[in-house]
């Protein structure tokens, strides 16, 4: 690719001395962060260990989530596919959801889980969906899975059909706050029946709640989604909101569900 290009930590080590190899931990884009900023750099790239997973930060060295980088691969897309499915996972921002709807798109809720992901562009002939953890497939033109070095390309593509920057893409985003996913230990026979516990006082308590995956609760504050995680003893919770008072709501209502479950997040 032409361009002003660096390379950071490109000496394979299954070791990891560097950090784990986790663009949805910010903490490990400190180095990349750095590098951009010192540079005077367009925006950054980073990977996870096995290359299915894609983070990026832009020019002023902020976090672009993976749910962002699927809101700017979105409009290339529609150009393309006019009135085609987009599949994003329940962990998603509604701005990423209401972008999709905007731009002709259906949009297209789905569980998390790459294998879920790809059953659900499957069924819907999306050609593109992804996961707020990085996780992007590309179908259409491409294999219909995840990789994290054709995300870049296909980024920098988008980017560049813009006519904006990076940044500037990041700054006309809706300003909202959220929390990253939220983990806390919950015994395997247990983290079930606490979901369905707090969906049945939700329906008590006639909430909007959307079920594609745990629940995902929509107030005038904002969202909060709690799910039992597909692979770990973990409970994972995560909420949006447009300030920092109303996420603060979103997650004592959390909390409270949770309490009446007997269940403290740690």
């Amino acid at each position: 690719l032409p361009g002003e290009h660096h390379v950071i930590f490109a000496e394979v080590d299954g070791n990891f001395p560097n950090h784990h190899p986790d663009p949805t931990e910010e903490s490990n884009l400190a180095d990349l962060k750095r590098l951009v900023t010192k540079n005077n750099l367009d925006f950054g790239l980073a990977f996870d260990g096995d290359g299915d997973r894609i983070g990026a930060v832009d020019a002023l060295g902020r976090v672009i989530w993976g749910d962002q980088i699927l809101s700017i691969l979105v409009e290339p897309a529609l150009r393309e596919h006019p009135g085609a499915a987009i599949v994003a996972d329940v962990k998603s921002s509604q701005a990423l959801f209401d972008r999709i709807t905007t731009l002709g798109g259906e949009a297209v809720m789905a569980p998390t889980g790459h294998s879920l992901m790809k059953t659900a562009m499957t069924r819907t002939g999306a050609p593109l969906g992804g996961e707020l953890s990085g996780h992007l497939f590309f179908a259409g033109d491409y294999y219909g899975f995840d990789d994290a070095a054709y995300a870049a390309v296909r980024l920098i593509r988008a980017v560049h059909l813009s006519g904006q920057s990076l940044t500037a893409l990041h700054d006309a985003m809706p300003a909202l706050v959220a929390t990253p996913d939220l983990r806390f230990p919950v015994d395997d026979a247990e983290k079930f029946a606490v979901v369905d516990a707090v969906v049945a006082r939700l329906a008590r308590d006639g909430a909007v709640v959307d079920l594609t995956d745990g629940a995902r609760v929509t107030t005038p504050e904002g969202w909060w989604l709690l799910r039992a995680s597909n692979t770990q003893a973990m409970l994972t919770v995560r909420a949006e909101a447009r300030t920092d008072d109303a996420l603060a709501s979103l997650l004592a209502a959390v909390d409270a569900h949770l309490a009446a479950c007997g269940v403290t997040r740690a």
